[in-house]
């Protein structure tokens, strides 16, 4: 697999090789003819540039009419902003009702709770609050999937919508690309830092209140340490602690690339089909500085299937 990978890379990089072989030959090159088609090749990738479009709020809104079309990036970006808008371009009307009463009715639910705790201070009221806000957040982080879900693509794996799920749900990207062995292992990676992030922020915030009694010239257990001791070790735990932090990240943000990377993948042929077949052809010179002829040749070509 790590030699079919290697391979698929330098079938990527050889590509620019030779096209920038080819245009740095076009530059130097004494013959009118290669200069009349790299004249021609640049004018016309110029041409294309000049006419495409920046893609704008303007455009965005003409998008959700049905006059233009948006990457599935911009239509999750717009339903973060804007929820529901997801479901408009994807020609969805009759859940927007659902979306915007389900958040409407969380909301008023969990303000309501939230008042009735501050008249009777009776814990379960609060309790009650935080459930009808999370209901809100899961409301409005199910328009977002949704949208992801239902929208239209030409393709049956579509390497946006695997980052968008692993951003959305860590570990769906990679079950999108059937690569289900993953799982296990990202979520490994996230319950490993969120116990090293528990236990050094207890660390951290048992051994700030010692400082702090140390300091205050208290009688308590912070006395049997100085007060270098006691900073070393609360700046320490504080530093393991944002260390364990960064790599939940860390293990976030890759999750994320291996559902996008692996999803490109997906259309590499790595079959056992190997084959080779030979044909003859016109060459043209790579260099003409290094060539006493720049006039094509005749050879053979050989194609390598695998």
């Amino acid at each position: 697999m790590k030699i079919r990978l290697f391979i698929f890379l330098l079938i990527m990089f050889i590509p620019l090789l030779s096209r920038s072989q080819v245009i740095g030959t076009n530059t130097a090159g004494s013959g009118s003819g290669w200069r009349l088609n790299n004249s021609n090749q640049q004018s016309t990738e110029d041409d294309t540039t000049a006419r495409k479009p920046s893609y704008t709020i303007k455009r965005y809104f003409k998008s959700l009419a049905g006059k233009d079309s948006m990457s599935i990036s911009t239509m999750w970006l717009g339903s973060a902003i804007l929820p529901g808008s997801a479901q408009i371009y994807n020609r969805e009307y009759w859940k927007l009702p659902i979306i915007y009463g389900g958040m409407a009715g969380m909301i008023y639910g969990g303000y309501s709770m939230n008042q009735k705790f501050r008249e009777s201070g009776e814990q379960r009221h609060k309790t009650y609050s935080s459930l009808f806000y999370a209901g809100a957040f899961l409301t409005y982080w199910g328009s977002m999937m949704d949208g992801v879900t239902n929208y239209k693509y030409h393709k049956d794996v579509l390497p946006a919508r695997a980052s968008l799920y692993s951003a959305l749900l860590p570990g769906l990207g990679q079950a999108y690309n059937g690569t289900y062995w993953k799982i296990p292992i990202i979520y490994g990676g996230f319950i490993t830092c969120g116990y090293f992030i528990s236990f050094n922020n207890t660390q951290f915030r048992r051994y700030k209140a010692l400082y702090i009694e140390a300091a205050e010239g208290g009688s308590g257990s912070g006395q049997r340490y100085s007060l270098e001791t006691l900073k070393y070790f609360k700046d320490s735990y504080r530093r393991y602690r944002d260390y364990s932090i960064l790599s939940g990240v860390l293990v976030y943000a890759l999750n994320i690339i291996d559902a996008n990377v692996f999803a490109h993948l997906q259309d590499f042929d790595i079959t056992e089909d190997l084959s080779a077949s030979f044909s003859p052809a016109i060459m043209m010179p790579v260099n003409n500085t290094l060539v006493s002829n720049i006039n094509p040749s005749v050879g053979m070509r050989m194609n390598i299937r695998f």
